[in-house]
């Protein structure tokens, strides 16, 4: 299968074999790389890998849990506020990514449900890691289940993710219920491990939850996480006015755009809720990319990525 660099993942189905061919796509991103615009989006000057190291990197204020002997005493004293310092250290990182299957992924009125362009995200980058020679692991979570790989340095690692992305499917279908995005963070501990680079892939519907922003909160203390946010653009603006049929796994309904006072609040309900998300990401140093059904996904990983 041959897929282009500026092609839009297509499909309401995740084809296997689709995943596989990423690969040969992710050679063009390099996933282990730092730049200046994933760092301004975590509201950061510079992204940087927490630990002591022998490249300086920035100072911060003081944070329960940093080395007390990276306290930068100068700008103490200057600032009458601790402030710590930031390392560049070169070390391993393991790369994990989750993946949202849950019943709101199955949408899309674009070129593909969302489900697709996340798996396809989520391969691109494990593929991306693997080719750097990092560990990889990862984890799918759909209904009340989720499906993970240990961290190896192994290509059977991204065939056992794909393997889970049918289980994780066929097991959505059946359940009558999803876990929230705090348990799923919950459930993340479990394999994660201290110094890795966590992508959470997902819409983050509800991400903004107090539980889900206190667990966010406990995970960015020992690792460090990228948000990629994933949409369509009929979540953000209603087409047209007129009556459409809108349908799901669920069922059939008709859906009118005509009364511009309702299309309207939606835009901006949308809007506030992806601002707020954005903000509360921002807060915790965590950038959040934007990926959408409308548009091809690699072309924008490969800015917040490039390829050596």
């Amino acid at each position: 299968m041959k897929l282009r660099l500026d092609e839009p993942v297509k499909g309401a189905e995740i084809d296997p074999a689709a995943l596989i061919a990423t690969r040969f796509l992710a050679r063009h991103i390099d996933v282990t790389r730092s730049t200046r615009a994933l760092a301004h989006l975590a509201g950061a000057k510079r992204s940087a890998r927490r630990g002591r190291g022998v490249e300086f990197d920035e100072v911060r204020q003081y944070a329960a849990g940093d080395d007390v002997r990276s306290i930068d005493w100068r700008v103490t004293a200057r600032s009458g506020e601790p402030h710590t310092k930031l390392f560049h250290e070169e070390r391993e990182r393991p790369v994990l990514v989750t993946l949202d299957l849950r019943k709101n992924m199955r949408f899309g009125s674009r070129n593909c449900f969302k489900s697709v362009l996340a798996a396809h995200a989520a391969s691109a980058l494990l593929w991306s890691a693997l080719e750097r020679g990092e560990r990889i692991g990862a984890m799918t979570y759909a209904g009340t289940e989720t499906f993970d790989v240990r961290p190896q340095r192994s290509r059977r690692s991204v065939l056992r993710f794909i393997g889970d992305i049918e289980s994780a499917t066929a097991h959505a279908a059946d359940a009558n219920s999803d876990m929230s995005f705090a348990e799923h963070l919950n459930q993340l501990q479990r394999i994660m491990r201290p110094g890795s680079s966590v992508f959470l892939i997902s819409d983050f519907h509800d991400a903004l939850a107090p539980d889900a922003i206190e667990n966010l909160r406990r995970l960015i203390r020992h690792v460090q996480v990228t948000a990629i946010a994933i949409s369509d653009p009929l979540e953000q603006q209603l087409p047209s006015a007129g009556r459409y049929v809108v349908s799901d796994e669920l069922g059939r309904s008709s859906l009118d755009t005509g009364n511009d006072n309702v299309r309207k609040q939606y835009e901006e309900e949308y809007q506030q809720q992806r601002n707020q998300l954005f903000k509360t990401l921002q807060s915790l140093r965590i950038p959040m990319i934007e990926l959408s059904t409308a548009t091809a996904p690699l072309p924008t990983l490969q800015r917040y990525f490039p390829g050596r």
